[in-house]
């Protein structure tokens, strides 16, 4: 699951409170269904979200992928998922989701969480402003949420899905959410020019 840091469940502050523990439960449908390329699935984002994100944008970024052909392996879906307010995105064998964003785009997160994505942030246009000890509001666009679900979110999910096809058993991503954070990071460092040229940033 795409958490935040050492982390809270969720870098987002809602109502001045952190959130319950993030949802772990699969989607119906690809539980038991393995597939001989991964599908791209767009469920409905849900009450009070909105998908930022189109099936068309996924396509384009999983071209931008140098390793696609070896990371897809054992991989059977992409899905665009509800949102849920303790959740931006999770991971289970063969599916990686993310979830659709708030329908407000912007809103109050966690000091730590800008810090520690300061870069990524500052590339995508994202301007943030301290609003109490420890919290930030961050006025995300649609463009910078889109930026930020597939430069980070995605990618970090795909790190868990890479943690796992390369253990031994294939069965578990034992490495944890430090390796799917670097990961991304490292990732999305690497195809940065590539993604401003597909996607106009």
């Amino acid at each position: 699951m795409m958490r935040s840091i050492p982390r809270k469940t969720t870098p987002k502050v809602r109502g001045g409170k952190s959130q319950r523990k993030n949802r772990t439960d699969l989607s119906p449908g690809y539980k038991n269904h393995l597939q001989h390329e991964p599908i791209i699935d767009r469920l409905r984002p849900g009450p009070g979200y909105r998908h930022v994100l189109k099936k068309r944008d996924i396509e384009r970024f999983i071209e931008l992928l140098p390793d696609w052909e070896e990371l897809s392996k054992g991989l059977d879906a992409v899905l665009l998922a509800e949102g849920e307010p303790d959740c931006f995105g999770w991971h289970h064998p063969g599916v990686v989701a993310i979830c659709a964003w708030d329908r407000e785009l912007g809103g109050t997160w966690y000091s730590e969480f800008v810090v520690e994505h300061q870069d990524l942030l500052d590339r995508l246009g994202v301007s943030s402003e301290r609003c109490s000890p420890g919290t930030h509001f961050l006025d995300w666009t649609e463009e910078s949420v889109k930026g930020f679900q597939l430069l980070h979110l995605f990618l970090h999910e795909l790190g868990h899905h890479h943690d796992r096809i390369t253990t031994r058993s294939q069965r578990h991503a034992s490495r944890g959410e430090s390796y799917a954070e670097q990961y991304a990071q490292r990732y999305a460092e690497e195809i940065w020019e590539k993604y401003g040229d597909a996607f106009g940033v």
